[in-house]
């Protein structure tokens, strides 16, 4: 769906599937928050995603960039790489039968671009044949799309998906359910959880809006992750002492 093409560097791989409402809003302030708003004289996010300013360590999660992805036991990564530049595009997690993919963007100073996005998307899966709608969801507004497919027989199939989205300072982060957690309340909340928890580093430099905010590989930006003091999810838990994530490159 050629939703960020103006950037011609960028891959959208958004494979479609979604089916179910997600639970409303939590209010559980995160070990981050919390930290910020014992030691900091502003009030911080209560939940995330989070701006890098509003986070004191990078906790167990991984650096993949300009994304600092949580990590969990049994968690997936693939990162996307556009062939003809070799650039990093984006990340997806997978657990389990559930699939999540990240990417951010920059946005313009003053106001979010997540609404025109969600009408953009909208009017994208209609021409497509599938049909959308725009719901209230954990994260506040987002779509429930059903994208035809086929089948490996050749039959007809539908395919769901869900677009997440916040607007940050200066950035817009975008999340692509698919599979069992486009469809299931339950096993949406573990992918929900690590979304809830990527921290955003936007640098300093002047970008245009839907700019593909630059990743990199994972320990090729900067340090491993560290130990257990940063945002943690009620559920799951991130043990930082189990097994780490495993990366697969595609390109």
């Amino acid at each position: 769906m050629g939703l960020f093409r103006r950037n011609a560097s960028q891959s959208e791989d958004t494979q479609p599937q979604a089916e179910a409402v997600a639970d409303e809003p939590t209010t559980e302030t995160t070990p981050d928050a919390a930290a910020q708003s014992a030691n900091a004289g502003s009030e911080a996010p209560q939940r995330g995603p989070f701006d890098a300013a509003d986070v004191r360590t990078m906790g167990p999660r991984v650096d993949l960039g300009a994304i600092w992805l949580p990590v969990m036991p049994g968690l997936g990564l693939r990162m996307e790489i556009e062939k003809t530049t070799q650039k990093v595009t984006g990340v997806s997690a997978t657990l389990g039968q559930s699939v999540l993919q990240v990417q951010a963007f920059a946005a313009p100073r003053t106001w979010g671009i997540w609404d025109e996005v969600r009408d953009e998307l909208a009017a994208s899966v209609t021409q497509q044949g599938g049909t959308v709608d725009d719901v209230p969801g954990p994260f506040g507004r987002e779509l429930l799309a059903r994208m035809p497919a086929q089948m490996p027989d050749g039959s007809p199939a539908v395919r769901p998906v869900r677009f997440i989205g916040v607007d940050g300072p200066r950035w817009f982060l975008r999340g692509v359910l698919t599979g069992q957690a486009a469809v299931d309340v339950e096993a949406a909340k573990p992918l929900e959880s690590v979304f809830a928890n990527v921290v955003v580093v936007r640098d300093d430099s002047p970008r245009p809006p839907r700019d593909l905010l630059a990743l990199t590989m994972p320990n090729q930006g900067g340090p491993a992750p560290a130990g257990p003091e940063g945002a943690a999810p009620a559920t799951p838990s991130f043990d930082p002492l189990t097994r780490g994530p495993e990366i697969t490159e595609i390109r």
